[in-house]
């Protein structure tokens, strides 16, 4: 067994490499190597899966699950100073919104400062065991969704930090989302870190039930919303049942119309409501078009040629930026109408995508396309993605600037957590303990961190404990940044 593990932990210390595979470059998977198998003269041998869970649990020796505790370093940096970093090539005018989002609340925060975070989980202790990331692992960046098939389904929705490193930085970014919005919701730390807890138990539980299925059971396995409705109380199921019949009565972006569109000169245009939705000067002019035109061919050759097709059949009529999102504010972000020959009206969102904030810790990405990396480790992650998610370079006259685009709602149904009490927040902790489980799971090993977790509660606790310092920590930067805004070092606007 000494071997095995040996051999383990030195495939955990490698850099991601570069799958190959044939169907082209868009479906290049960025990933740590398969930690079941080891390369030999003859081709490949698995590692058996009792060995790969012995080999993590053996790492409780170097790494035990109660050492996951948050303790603020010695010459921690700033998080202002963080901040500020991260404002570089953001569109200025935006960045006192993005402020005055963030001190909405110390969750609002939280949710804008995955840099900050992601700079203090790289000194916690972590096992080596590398699986794709989400990057941006909180409780809102989950929600149902539509699939291509028009099946509703529950899973993690934001990869625009996606990036392979440690499993623990995703679970422990979720364990303190749980106590962060719990105060935010007027519950307990008591509620909030049996909610964390709840989470993270489930995780454990759910890695555990993997190492017992086959590869192509844990690839094709999902949550729908059928199976979160059943986790909830029979008293509650019949409202969750009305939000996804709501969300299904019409397809697409046809629910955003009223508010996003307007009859422009005899045509239909995107509604300028600024600063949040605004057409930027030129916009109307034939040089933008032109560009505009050849930003779209450009971005649907990176489609599946199914999906192209389906594409086709829209004419773009209209683009306008818009403002989205908490840490996203500044970065440029678009909308494009288009129309269909029955009027039919599809709105797509380009989202610039820019170095993942776990870079600094855990190296530069393989994909030299920031976009590309988003769209891949969304693919590897969730069990469907949305039909028309692809990526693009628009050349610009100050530069290119990377995207990625996808639809820009698509049946999607947000959590109210603001409005859980304790019961609700704890339910809904288990099911995103459980879609969390699932990603790290197709993209990792669940033998090994199964291994490494047990079936003792000892790593769940010690989240539990490390949600509420973290929350303290939250509540501390959050300070800081009030005030930094009034002592004028940072610009607020208020919506």
């Amino acid at each position: 067994m000494a071997n095995t593990n040996t051999h383990v932990e030195r495939v955990h210390a490698q850099q991601p490499v570069h799958l190959p595979v044939h169907l082209g470059t868009h479906h290049l998977v960025e990933r740590a190597r398969p930690h079941a198998v080891k390369h030999t003269v003859r081709g490949t041998e698995l590692v058996p899966a009792a060995d790969l869970m012995a080999a993590g649990k053996a790492l409780r020796d170097k790494t035990p699950r109660t050492a996951h505790e948050w303790k603020k370093h010695r010459g921690r940096t700033d998080p202002i100073q963080i901040l500020r970093a991260g404002d570089a090539g953001r569109l200025t005018d935006l960045l006192p919104i993005r402020y005055g989002r963030m001190l909405q609340s110390p969750f609002a925060f939280f949710r804008g400062t995955a840099g900050i975070m992601a700079a203090d989980l790289a000194k916690t202790p972590n096992t080596g065991i590398r699986v794709q990331l989400c990057g941006d692992c909180h409780l809102m960046n989950f929600s149902g969704f539509a699939t291509p098939e028009r099946n509703v389904l529950f899973d993690i929705n934001d990869f625009d930090e996606t990036l392979p490193g440690p499993w623990e930085w995703d679970v422990k970014r979720l364990a303190a989302s749980f106590v962060v919005a719990a105060r935010a919701g007027g519950l307990s730390d008591a509620q909030g870190k049996h909610a964390a807890i709840a989470c993270v138990r489930c995780y454990r539980k759910t890695m555990r039930e993997f190492t017992e299925m086959h590869p192509r059971e844990v690839w094709y396995s999902r949550v729908t919303f059928d199976d979160l409705i059943n986790m909830v109380p029979k008293s509650r199921q019949q409202v969750l049942r009305d939000k996804v019949d709501k969300a299904l009565v019409k397809n697409g972006s046809e629910p955003d119309v009223p508010k996003l569109a307007q009859m422009v000169g005899g045509h239909v245009g995107i509604r300028d409501t600024p600063p949040l939705i605004f057409h930027p000067e030129g916009s109307r002019s034939e040089e933008f078009w032109a560009l505009l035109n050849r930003v779209f061919a450009s971005y649907r050759e990176s489609l599946a040629e199914d999906r192209q097709a389906l594409l086709d059949q829209y004419q773009l009529v209209d683009a306008a930026i818009k403002v989205v999102g908490v840490g996203s504010v500044g970065r440029r972000c678009w909308i494009a109408l288009l129309m269909s020959a029955t009027n039919d009206t599809l709105f797509l969102q380009a989202k610039e995508a820019v170095a993942s904030v776990l870079e600094p810790h855990l190296g530069k990405s393989i994909y030299t396309h920031h976009g590309q990396r988003v769209v891949i480790g969304q693919r590897m992650a969730q069990p469907a993605s949305d039909a028309f998610l692809g990526w693009v370079t628009a050349e610009m006259a100050e530069g290119p600037h990377q995207y990625y685009v996808r639809q820009l709602r698509d049946a999607k149904i947000k959590p109210l957590t603001d409005t859980y009490d304790a019961e609700m927040m704890a339910m809904y902790g288990k099911a995103c303990g459980r879609v969390l489980a699932r990603a790290h799971a197709k993209t990792g090993d669940q033998f090994t961190v199964s291994g490494y977790l047990g079936t003792s509660d000892q790593f769940d606790e010690a989240m539990g404990d490390f949600a509420v310092a973290y929350a303290d920590q939250t509540e501390e930067d959050y300070a800081a940044l009030k005030t930094a805004a009034k002592n004028g070092k940072i610009k607020v606007y208020q919506e």
